[in-house]
């Protein structure tokens, strides 16, 4: 048997690094295959045809993007706007055309500055999305009946966010240069087609996307200001600076880490300030509505209050939920630095976002956006990927049916109480299962799908192949229990794999 080469004899030949094909690596990807013709074989021609990885995956996804659009359709042609339940049975639910009118943007007022009749005083939003719906607003024809105009806003968003469906698509693809074709796990997520126009959430998720693509080239300032302009479309994305921090803090990238926060720092400001100054009442709206919106679906606060007879406060849950999201941090941090290996940053990423998640008092389907990208670079490996999307894909069946049960009257079609329960059940622990495979992964680096290839943290720019300067514990010491690999390792601290038997 010959020795593989090493990463470095072949960065030194020249040649581009090999591309890490997924039928090959991943059985389920494999069997798969076998629709489209079978694994790719090694004679096959690769990188002489326009259909490059890039190119493929975007067309998927906008394809599923359209699946989901069609899914949509019952309501698009009546569900909306006749019968209380039809939109639930029916599973097409979108917030997109009756905010529409719900908003103000029918009468054309302006958000943030202009009150809006009945018990919602100003929009809820922050202020990026405020304007992605104002944009959306000015782009609607205004003539015709209100059913005409809420369908119409409805497709105008549609297209605006298939565009960050596509900014998504290839920012994903090209953040593991080596392993393009993971991004295949957001093009054919079947939760990401089924939740995507149910709010504006896809334009935090493609500014975050992008952010991390431009972490991983190195270019810290620009993901700075992604990430700052993707946390004033959403709150989210403000939690990967946690472990952006605690990488850097174990990695001594002080400087890069800073330009970061200072580029995140000033386009927030830049977005958020005019409207501060000048309407802040409708600003605050945001974060007071936040804090004052009591329990509500998907949370397992809500099977706790629904079956208690004395239901905890408002105000005790945001206490509750605050300790236990700090206590989930505190637990992230304690892992990067004590690992044996530093984690990838788009491991700890994805753990701090679903942290948010399972502990905060609402969790409405369309937040497994926020997810997909994450896990699909954190955790790479199609049958637990699958596994997941399915309990997702469960949950929002769920919670329609639930609410047809809700809004059917006497009729009661739908899903009980009790079975919406075991529907949360289903989201929290296929959630929980992704997060124990991501956290074993880190603790066992051989297990890593993205590692057993050779490589150190492809999204990780900066932190990539770096040298620790601030580790506790044992983290300072090769774990002896780790499992044996043959094949390309990684010489922690070069960033460069060594020759392996084959």
């Amino acid at each position: 048997m010959c020795p593989m080469p090493s990463a470095e004899t072949t960065q030194a030949s020249g040649s581009e690094p090999a591309v890490v094909r997924p039928t090959t690596a991943d059985e389920v990807a494999a069997s798969g295959s076998e629709l489209i013709g079978g694994p790719l074989g090694r004679r096959a021609l690769l990188g002489t045809s326009w259909w490059t990885p890039v190119r493929v995956i975007t067309l998927v996804a906008i394809g599923m993007f359209a699946l989901g659009l069609v899914q949509k359709a019952p309501c698009y042609n009546g569900a909306w706007f006749f019968g209380a339940s039809s939109q639930y049975t029916h599973a097409c639910y979108s917030d997109i055309p009756h905010l529409y009118s719900g908003r103000g943007f029918a009468e054309g007022l302006v958000p943030y500055f202009d009150r809006l009749p009945g018990d919602m005083e100003y929009l809820e939003y922050p202020v990026l999305t405020g304007v992605f719906m104002e944009v959306a607003s000015w782009i609607t024809p205004g003539s015709g009946s209100i059913q005409d105009q809420q369908q119409w806003y409805w497709m105008v968003n549609a297209g605006m966010l298939m565009v960050c469906v596509a900014v998504i698509a290839v920012c994903v693809t090209r953040t593991h240069a080596r392993r393009p074709w993971d991004g295949l796990l957001v093009a054919l997520a079947p939760a990401f087609a089924v939740t995507a126009t149910i709010n504006w959430d896809l334009l935090a998720v493609a500014l975050t996307a992008a952010a991390m693509l431009m972490w991983s080239r190195g270019r810290s300032v620009a993901f700075g200001v992604l990430l700052g302009l993707a946390t004033a479309a959403k709150l989210y994305p403000l939690f990967l600076l946690g472990p952006l921090f605690v990488l850097c803090w174990r990695a001594g990238k002080w400087r890069d880490l800073g330009r970061g926060l200072s580029g995140a720092a000033v386009a927030w400001l830049v977005v958020n300030l005019p409207v501060m100054l000048f309407a802040f009442d409708g600003w605050s709206k945001f974060y007071t509505f936040s804090q004052e919106r009591g329990v509500d679906f998907g949370s397992f606060w809500l099977i706790l209050v629904q079956n208690s007879s004395d239901p905890l406060s408002t105000e005790t849950v945001n206490t509750l939920a605050t300790l236990l999201m700090l206590l989930c941090c505190v637990g992230v941090a304690a892992l990067a630095f004590t690992a044996p290996r530093r984690p990838r940053f788009a491991q700890l990423a994805f753990l701090v976002v679903a942290a948010f998640i399972l502990t905060n008092k609402v969790y409405s389907p369309q937040y497994v956006l926020w997810l997909v990208p994450l896990a699909a670079l954190a955790r790479p490996k199609w049958r637990d990927f699958l596994i997941w999307q399915a309990c997702e894909v469960a949950y929002f069946l769920g919670i329609w049916m639930y609410l047809a049960y809700t809004t059917s009257g006497d009729a009661h079609k739908g899903l009980p109480t009790d079975g919406y329960h075991w529907a949360i059940a289903v989201h929290l622990l296929g959630t929980l299962y992704l997060c124990v495979l991501v956290v074993r992964d880190i603790l066992m680096p051989d297990r890593d799908p993205v590692r057993r290839n050779g490589e150190d943290d492809p999204s990780g720019g900066v932190l990539d192949g770096a040298e620790d300067v601030f580790v506790l514990g044992a983290a300072a010491h090769p774990p002896r229990h780790a499992a044996q690999f043959e094949g390309p390792q990684v010489e922690w601290g070069k960033g460069k794999a060594s020759g392996g038997s084959l």
